[in-house]
C-alpha cells in the first residue's frame, strides 16, 4: 500500500510501508525520481542506475524507537558517471537522520547531563558529547568588548585548567559574559587588557589578586566591594567571641549555645519569643558576648542607614563608619579590631558599594547554577566543555526547544 503522510522533516518523502518490529517502529521511505545534475559533466539526467536500502535511526514516534529504511537510488549519466541522489533525510556518511541530529544537538545543550540525553535518544554518551562539541562552539555568542560595569567572582570547577575558574558577568543585568580558565592574576589581567577597554566599574569580592589584576589592566577603574563579603567579617568576629567565651559555660549551656548560634546573627526585631529568651540568657552569662553583640547591632544599624543615605550623602556614611571604628577600639576586643583592620584596607571600595549601589548578588546566583550543572554532570574534566555548557545554558535559558 502506498500513501503519503506529513511528518516533520519527511514532508516530500513517500512512505511505502510501516511496521512495528518488537519495540521499534519502521518506516520504509523513498524520494520521487527527479532530474539530477551530473557532478562530472553538468548534464541533467533521470536515468536510475540502481537502488540500495539504507537503515537510518530517526526520532521516536509514539514513544517508540523509529528507523527509516531509505530506498536510496543512484543515477547514471550519459558520460558514465554514477552518483547518489540529493536528499535532506540524511547527511553523507551518517547513520542518523538530519532531524535526529538536530534534536540531539539541541537537547544535549539544555539537558540535565550527557548520559541522560544519550539514554533519551538511545545512543551512547560519547555520541552525545561529540554532538555537543560540534554544535556548541558555533552557537556561542562570544563577547568582543566588556560593558562599562562588570562583576567578577570565582567558583570551584575542578577542570584540567585548574581547581578554580573565574566568571565575568554584566554588573547591571547579571548576564554571564565569559569564564576564565583559572584565577591567577596573569590570566585575569590579560583578559581585561584585551576586552576591558570600556570597563569603568568592577564589582568583586575582597580578593587582593582580583584587585591587583584589575588595577594593572584597567588603570584606575571604580572598584566596588560586594556588601556580603565585607559584612561577614563583623559576623565572623562575633562568632569567634561566642566560641571563645562559651568554653567557660556549663556543659549544657555550651552545647545549647552552639546549637542556637543563629540567634546571634539574626536581626533583633525578627527574633521569635523563644529565640529572644535564649539570646538574653547567653548574653547575661558573658559581658564580652554582650558587648560583641552590641557591636554587631551597631554595625547593622550603620549598614541599614548607609544603604538609604549612601547615594545622597557619602560623608554621613563615612562619619558613621568612623564612629563604629571608635566603638570597636574602645571595646578592646581583638576579634573586632582585626575585623575593622580589613574594613579600613578596603574602605574606599566599601564606600563605593553605597555610592553606586552595585552588588555581586547576581553573579553569586550564577555560581549556584554553575555548581548545579557541574553536579548534574558528575563534574567536567575539560574546561572548554564546561565553559560552553554553562554559557550556552544561560544564553538559551529563555528559549523553548520543541524539536524531538
Amino acid at each position: 500500500m502506498y500513501f503519503n503522510t506529513i511528518l516533520p522533516g519527511l514532508e516530500d518523502v513517500t512512505i511505502t510501508k510501516t511496521e512495528t518490529v518488537e519495540d521499534s517502529f519502521h518506516l520504509h521511505v523513498e524520494l520521487k525520481v527527479t532530474h539530477h545534475r551530473c557532478p562530472a559533466c553538468g548534464e541533467k539526467t533521470k536515468r536510475v542506475h540502481d537502488y540500495r536500502i539504507q537503515k537510518i535511526k530517526h526520532l521516536k514516534i509514539f514513544e517508540r524507537i523509529s528507523y527509516l529504511f531509505y530506498r536510496k537510488r543512484r543515477y547514471k549519466c550519459t558520460c558514465g558517471k554514477r552518483f547518489p541522489e540529493k536528499t535532506h533525510i540524511v547527511e553523507r556518511y551518517q547513520r542518523h537522520s538530519a532531524e535526529w541530529n538536530q534534536a540531539m544537538g539541541l537537547r544535549v545543550i539544555q539537558g540535565k547531563n550527557f548520559k541522560d540525553t544519550a539514554l533519551q535518544f538511545h545512543t551512547s554518551p560519547s555520541t552525545a558529547i561529540r554532538r555537543f562539541d560540534s554544535l556548541s562552539a558555533p552557537m556561542l555568542k562570544e563577547v568582543k568588548q566588556l560593558p562599562e560595569v562588570i562583576a567578577i567572582d570565582e567558583y570551584k570547577g575542578d577542570t584540567n585548567k585548574g581547581k578554580y575558574q573565574v566568571i565575568i558577568a554584566n554588573g547591571e543585568t547579571g548576564e554571564p559574559l565569559d569564564i576564565l580558565p583559572d584565577r591567577s592574576v596573569r590570566t585575569v589581567k590579560n583578559y581585561l587588557r584585551k576586552k576591558g577597554t570600556n570597563v569603568k566599574v568592577v564589582v568583586m569580592d575582597m580578593s587582593y589578586s582580583f584587585k591587583s589584576a584589575v588595577e594593572k589592566s584597567l588603570g584606575n577603574p571604580v572598584i566596588v566591594a560586594d556588601r556580603f563579603h565585607f559584612c561577614r567579617y563583623i559576623f565572623w568576629a562575633l562568632d569567634r567571641v561566642r566560641r571563645r567565651v562559651q568554653k567557660d559555660f556549663h556543659e549544657y549551656d555550651r552545647k545549647k549555645c552552639k546549637r542556637m548560634k543563629h540567634v546571634f546573627n539574626k536581626r533583633y526585631e525578627e527574633l521569635t519569643d523563644k529565640q529572644l529568651w535564649y539570646l538574653e540568657r547567653y548574653l547575661h552569662l558573658s559581658d564580652e558576648l554582650k558587648e560583641a553583640y552590641r557591636l554587631k547591632e551597631a554595625f547593622r544599624s550603620w549598614f541599614d542607614e548607609a544603604k538609604k543615605t549612601g547615594p545622597k550623602d557619602g560623608f554621613k556614611v563615612k562619619r558613621g563608619l568612623y564612629s563604629f571604628y571608635h566603638q570597636v577600639e574602645q571595646s578592646g576586643m581583638k576579634e573586632f579590631i582585626k575585623a575593622i583592620e580589613t574594613l579600613k584596607n578596603w574602605q574606599t571600595e566599601i564606600m563605593n558599594s553605597f555610592t553606586f549601589g552595585y552588588t555581586n548578588g547576581p553573579i553569586e546566583g550564577l555560581n549556584n547554577q554553575t555548581k548545579v550543572i557541574k553536579r548534574n554532570g558528575f563534574g567536567f574534566r575539560r574546561y572548554d566543555r564546561l565553559r560552553l555548557r554553562v554559557l550556552l545554558h544561560h544564553q538559551l535559558k529563555g528559549q523553548t526547544i520543541r524539536v524531538g
